[in-house]
């Protein structure tokens, strides 16, 4: 079983790699030019017959999270395949962990990623995940670009 653990604090624009396998590859680099301290581990790093995947992550905030609005896109070979956003935290009755997580505090958490919806095609995927301390989208507390390389198709 391949995984990934991974704890950066760095220069932004310097691609990390996360793992490689038969079928994929991933890598990610920050969007924006302020370091980040932040982990990041996924287990298996395979799309072949995987219908769960197991993520944990540990990040240090740069801001107080009151209010947090992400904004998730992919693109598929260039073409936009998706884009979704949802607040996930609002100020009032929260129910996730990283809500009202302060400026330095460390936040963790660990997740499932369910595939089993998507079958993903051979080909380079793009996806970038942003998030805002506000429902305009104007100030970014993170932004992270992943390159994702499907080598087979699981068909």
């Amino acid at each position: 079983m391949f995984g990934l653990f991974f704890l950066i604090l760095f220069t932004p624009g310097v691609s990390e790699f996360l793992c490689t396998s038969s079928d994929l590859e991933m890598s990610y680099t920050f969007c924006d030019s302020t370091a980040q301290a932040f982990m990041f581990n996924l287990t298996p790093c395979s799309t072949m017959n995987k219908r769960v995947w197991n993520a944990a992550l540990t990040w240090i905030p740069r801001s107080d999270i009151t209010f947090l609005k992400v904004v998730f896109n992919v693109w598929y070979e260039g073409a936009k395949a998706l884009h979704w956003k949802e607040i996930l935290c609002s100020g009032a009755d929260d129910k996730y962990s990283l809500c009202s997580t302060v400026k330095g505090e460390t936040v963790t958490a660990e997740f499932d990623i369910k595939g089993a919806r998507i079958t993903f095609p051979k080909g380079n995927y793009n996806i970038i995940l942003q998030g805002f301390s506000d429902d305009s989208e104007n100030n970014v507390i993170i932004c992270l670009n992943f390159t994702m390389i499907v080598k087979r198709d699981p068909f």
